[in-house]
């Protein structure tokens, strides 16, 4: 019965809930904004990990490199995106 309780992904859900918790501290606490902004961006990037190899169990398969370059090309792809967003609607150029 051991082997067939899903130990990962419940220890992973409680995980979840904790940096929620921490997260949600941000407001609750007033924090200053570049403290609030540190922390939330911290635990949105472990919560992402998180929730891609415990849930969506991206290493677990033959071709998790492949997985992996296609998630990190995905973030190169963003912050082009967001970088390139602020360098034309804030810096005016």
């Amino acid at each position: 019965m051991n082997e067939l309780f899903p130990r990962k992904q419940v220890l992973g859900f409680v995980f979840s809930l904790v940096l929620t918790f921490v997260a949600l501290t941000v407001y609750l606490f007033n924090l200053s904004f570049a403290v609030g902004i540190t922390i939330l961006i911290i635990t949105a990037l472990v919560q992402a990990t998180l929730q891609l190899v415990v849930f969506m169990h991206a290493g677990e398969t033959e071709d998790k490199v492949a997985i992996y370059t296609n998630v990190y090309f995905m973030v190169l792809i963003a912050l082009i995106t967001i970088f390139g967003t602020l360098f034309i609607f804030l810096w005016d150029m």
